[in-house]
This record gives structure tokens, C-alpha cells and sequence, in this order.
């Protein structure tokens, strides 16, 4: 019986077909027991199963799922859609031209990309790697809910400036700018050499103030970004490297000057000509509560201000002069309380230092994370648990040691309040204690060299957060301790805002003002 050939093509290309048929004549059989051995050989995700989980100890390789190759970035550069109105921009708290920088990396123009995103944020790589865009221009884009998602712009924020820092191009002050009369030569102190005091150091310098001087009080530089971000979120090289962008213009820094009454003091450097300061000194106290009050590390006990340091210190090379520095040695279960940023960078951290397994316990539900969810989905990948509704209540010790903490169930009354419900309680074992129960300025030496500035309820300065100058006409703050930024973006805009309106205080006193962006002498 011959067969009935129903293509046209000729003898060649029918012999192709039949090797390659378009529909399989049969169905597959292979038992589900010979798939779960070999999809092993094939699988390219982790497995479910905590015990197939590659060890984290002293491992601090990039963990972001942002970070983008070239041709990545190209391909996601090309899907934007460069809106005319665009709400990403409007999202962005340092006001990035979003589609700006992105247009440029569509066209390999990687020097334009890096110019447009450092002309507004002197922190831009800082912020491509760290940055919660889930909330901030991510949240914002218009391809949000299309198939393919949102625009990883932080991704292509972290590729643009990366390649910048590659080439090794030293910052230097707008040539348009001309700074000769004697304004320019105004003294101006920071304190504080974090994201805040960096980005309102570096928008002085590009105005063109000379005579600009940033006092840290510990050995290495960078603040919160090189002694409580890890070096897995954020490398110790990204945070010198912007730095040094910034000392291209000639800042100065001098470590190891601390704000107290035994050394610098807001009274101290105005007596000393200082025409204008800025205080960004974050919150540097943590806070503790009962029933923590009488723990110490050789208990077990740990504040996040107390390990995260120890961390990057151990785990980041080159972040100070200082040597011999070892990781602190965790092992078995460790208990994290607190549902902050902080909170989960102590728990992935504590999986690095030897925790056998990782508990965050928080008083409030998953839908009131403070954290951001890129924060908590690593968490979650790298297998700590997660115990919502639980307020501590009593810490056990053994041999002086903690050995246990009991827990009170939390519920929401009628008002909307998280109370403890103390009939339904919690024991867990515990090996350490990690609290990250956020910090404040609570160091009454600090405080008296605040002086003469005025606190408000919340024991942090009191000022007008539009221009960030606190009720002592010529003092500024920013970041933490000006409680209004909670991630680094704001606090880097903080340090802007204060600068442009430290220019005008110091103009007005040289007889300048400023209409807009217009300079007018005042003629007597």
C-alpha cells in the first residue's frame, strides 16, 4: 500500500521532515520516580528542601536579582517607553530623568547614562544596587502591569554607573561655574560623613565652595552605607569610589572627630568662622527595650548597631586601617526581632556568621512589613523563618547565657492596635538575639553639643523639612536624624535640598539673593 505524500516539497526536504516530524506520533512514559532523580542533573534553581541548601558561611558574593549583563541591559533599556509625563521620574525622590539616562543605554551611550544619573544623585551607584524601587520608580512605571513587568530600572541605574566607575573619569566642577568672589571662600563643616553629608558636600563643591569640611567620627568613611548595609548588598569599593568623586572637588575629610562636648560642637566650630553646618550623624543609638535592658554579647546578645558593624568589618577589605577583625561566630538558632530593612539584613548577615537556622519575630502581620519586599524575598530565599504576632516578653538564661525567649501572642483591638494577649504565650529556643527595634538619638553628650538646637517630640531636631535648616538660622541636617528620610535615595536628597538652601543663607550674608535659580546683588 503506498503512501499519500501531502506536502509538495521535494524529495530532500521530505527526508528532513521525517526526521523531524511536526507532531509526535506517540505519547511519553517515564515513571514519576525516574523524573525526580533526573531533573536533578537539569534543575537550575535551588531545591525546596532546607538540606539541599549551598552553605552561606563567609559567603558575601552579590545576592541581587536586579544586576544586569549588557545585553540584558540593552534588551530592558529598549522596552521603555520614554513616557512624555513620566511618573517614574516624579518617583523618584532625587527627581532622576529616568527615561533620560535609560534612553541614552539604549544607544550604548553608558557616559551619558552615568552623566545624567550623578548630575542628580552623587550617589547613583550607591542607589542602583540598594534602592527599594519596588515602592519608589519601579512602583511608578506604566508597564507595570504588562506581561513582561516593570522596567528594572534600578538594574539599569547599577549597570550605567558601574560602567562609569570602570572608566576611572575623576568629577570636576562645571566650567560655567565662576566662584571668585569671597562667598565662595565661606567655611562650611559636616558632620558626619554618610549618604547625607556626601551628597550635600559634593552639590556645594559643584557650586563652587572651596572651603568644605566633612568630620567622621570613626575610622572609615561612608556611614551606614559601609557599617550596616552588607558587602553581598553593597560592595565597600561603590562607597569609596563615590567618595572619592566627591574629594575630586576638592572636600576634606577628618576622621575620628566626634560630635561631643570634648571635642567638635555646633557653639565650637561657629566660634571657629564656620558659616554654615550641616549635621548628618543618622541615629546613632539603639534602642533597647524590656526585656532586653541587662543583655550583653557575651550573653548572646546583639543590637543591630552592635553586629551589622562587626559584619562589614570582618567581611568588607579595605572598609578601615584597623586589622585582625573576625566575623562574629553565631551558631545554632538565632532569633531575630524586628520587621525593619535592618531586621533582615541581621538575618541573612547571621546565616553568613554560622546560624544554623534564622527566625524573624515581629509584633505586626506580613501586611505591615516595614521592610521592602526585595529585602524580605531574600530572606525568604535563603530560608530563614518567618513568626509574625509575637511580642517578646521574657528572655531565659543558662549558665549565663541565653538559652530560650518566651513570646506573647498579638492581636488588633477594636481601635486598630497591636495588643499582647498574655494567656496565649511562645517559647523558642534560642542560641543568640538579634534586636533590630530601630535606633534614635538618645546620647545626652551628643544632645548638649546639639546645642542650641531645639528637639521635638521624638527627641530629633526640630526643622522645616522643606528646606531642611533647623530653628538655628546657618544649621542644617539631614538624613536619619532629620527623621524625615528612611532609605538612602531620601536621605541623599536630603543633603541636596540642604545644599542648595545652604547657598542661599550664605549668599543672602554676602548681600546675594536668590529669585528662582536667578543671582541678584543687593545694592545699599
Amino acid at each position: 500500500m503506498s503512501i499519500k505524500v501531502q506536502s509538495k516539497d521535494v524529495a530532500d526536504i521530505e527526508n528532513i521532515l521525517t526526521l523531524n516530524p511536526k507532531i509526535k506520533p506517540h505519547a511519553s512514559l517515564v515513571p514519576s520516580s525516574e523524573t525526580k532523580v533526573n531533573k536533578k542533573h537539569w534543575k537550575r534553581n535551588q531545591d525546596k528542601k532546607c538540606n539541599s541548601c549551598d552553605p552561606l558561611l563567609n559567603n558575601f558574593d552579590d545576592v541581587k536579582h536586579t544586576t544586569l549583563s549588557e545585553r540584558g541591559a540593552l534588551r530592558e533599556a529598549n522596552r521603555c517607553l520614554k513616557c512624555a509625563d513620566a511618573p517614574c521620574q516624579k518617583s523618584c525622590p532625587t527627581q532622576l530623568d529616568v527615561k533620560s539616562f535609560i534612553g541614552s543605554i539604549a544607544t550604548k551611550n553608558f557616559y551619558g547614562a552615568a552623566k545624567a544619573i550623578f548630575s542628580d544623585n552623587p550617589l547613583g551607584l550607591t542607589c542602583g544596587m540598594v534602592c527599594p524601587t519596588s515602592d519608589l520608580c519601579v512602583g511608578s512605571c506604566n508597564l507595570y502591569a504588562s506581561e513582561e513587568g516593570a522596567i528594572n530600572i534600578g538594574g539599569l541605574q547599577h549597570f550605567a554607573t558601574d560602567i562609569f566607575m570602570q572608566m576611572k573619569i575623576p568629577q570636576v566642577r562645571p566650567p560655567h561655574i565662576v566662584a571668585d568672589d569671597e562667598s565662595y571662600a565661606t567655611k562650611v563643616a559636616l558632620i558626619g560623613c554618610g549618604p547625607a553629608s556626601v551628597s550635600c558636600a559634593t552639590f556645594l563643591a559643584r557650586l563652587g565652595y572651596k572651603n568644605l569640611t566633612i568630620f567622621e567620627k570613626e575610622k572609615f568613611i561612608g556611614g551606614l552605607s559601609s557599617s550596616e548595609i552588607p558587602q553581598y548588598r553593597l560592595p565597600i569599593e561603590v562607597v569609596q569610589y563615590e567618595i572619592e568623586l566627591m574629594k575630586d572637588l576638592g572636600v576634606k575629610i577628618e576622621n575620628e572627630r566626634k560630635l561631643s562636648m570634648s571635642d567638635i560642637t555646633i557653639q565650637k566650630l561657629k566660634n571657629e568662622k564656620y558659616g554654615a553646618i550641616f549635621v548628618g550623624i543618622g541615629l546613632p543609638n539603639p534602642k533597647r527595650v524590656h526585656p532586653f535592658e541587662n543583655l550583653t554579647e557575651e550573653m548572646g546578645f546583639f543590637t543591630s548597631k552592635d553586629f551589622l558593624p562587626k559584619v562589614s568589618l570582618a567581611s568588607k577589605p579595605g572598609m578601615c586601617k584597623c586589622t585582625g577583625k573576625a566575623l562574629p561566630q553565631l551558631s545554632g538558632n538565632v532569633i531575630v526581632l524586628g520587621a525593619g530593612d535592618t531586621a533582615f539584613d541581621c538575618a541573612t548577615s547571621a546565616l553568613r556568621c554560622g546560624a544554623s537556622r534564622v527566625y524573624v519575630v515581629f509584633r505586626k502581620g506580613f501586611t505591615n512589613i516595614r521592610a521592602v519586599p526585595e529585602e524580605m524575598e531574600l530572606a525568604r530565599e535563603e530560608k530563614c523563618e518567618f513568626l509574625p504576632f509575637l511580642g517578646p516578653h521574657e528572655v531565659h538564661l543558662k549558665n549565663g547565657r541565653v538559652s530560650a525567649i518566651t513570646f506573647f501572642r498579638t492581636e488588633v483591638n477594636e481601635e486598630g492596635e497591636f495588643v499582647e494577649d498574655y494567656e496565649q504565650t511562645m517559647k523558642l529556643r534560642a542560641n543568640y538575639i538579634i534586636c533590630a527595634f530601630g535606633s534614635g538619638l538618645y546620647d545626652e553628650d551628643v544632645k548638649a553639643a546639639l546645642a542650641p538646637l531645639n528637639f521635638n517630640k521624638y527627641g530629633l531636631p526640630d526643622l522645616n523639612v522643606k528646606t531642611m535648616e533647623t530653628t538655628v538660622p546657618g544649621i542644617f541636617c539631614g538624613g536619619d536624624i532629620a527623621g524625615v528620610a528612611e532609605t538612602t535615595v531620601e536621605a541623599v536628597n536630603d543633603g541636596k535640598t540642604a545644599a542648595w538652601h545652604m547657598h542661599k543663607y550664605i549668599q543672602v550674608i554676602f548681600s546675594i539673593v536668590y529669585f528662582g535659580f536667578r543671582r541678584y546683588l543687593i545694592n545699599y
